[in-house]
């Protein structure tokens, strides 16, 4: 089985740097898809996609590129489902890990949360990333390329 790619859904992805430090430290490639431009990488083992406008676009770029056993990270419920459906490892940029057991109730949730903006019920202010989020992320991406890897062996 071939080495395990990152992919990042980059559009405000505040773990950019983080997740392209710890991927080449691994040797691993990671390809960066966003619907805006990004500053381009002298590293080949670094790509950026620039997708179309749209909702979904990179979305759906991602799950058409994306394999079983490779990385996403994400903090986008559906992208999450979608990937873990190709048996991808999904974690958000939190360290938050989606497996297929969670991710029907991350699912209910969203969507309990949108019903509840829509109808003005709540505001919908999402919590701040802190510094601990970053150093869980990263300590929860290490742990997953070191499983993915294992798995491609």
């Amino acid at each position: 089985m071939a080495a395990p790619i990152v992919y990042v859904d980059a559009d405000a992805c505040p773990v950019k740097e983080e997740a392209a430090r710890v991927a080449e430290r691994h040797g691993l490639a990671i390809v960066f898809v966003a619907n805006t431009g990004l500053r381009p990488s002298r590293d080949p083992m670094i790509r950026y996609v620039v997708v179309p406008q749209g909702a979904d676009a990179a979305d759906d770029w991602i799950v058409e590129h994306a394999g079983g056993n490779d990385i996403v990270v994400t903090a986008d419920i559906p992208l999450a489902s979608r990937s873990l459906a190709k048996g991808a490892h999904v974690l958000g940029p939190t360290g938050k890990q989606f497996t297929s057991d969670s991710i029907g109730m991350a699912l209910a949730i969203r969507n309990l949360n949108q019903h509840l903006r829509e109808t003005g019920e709540s505001k919908g202010y999402n919590a701040s990333f802190s510094a601990r989020d970053r150093s869980h992320f990263l300590s929860k991406l290490d742990e997953t390329i070191q499983r993915a890897k294992k798995v491609a062996e």
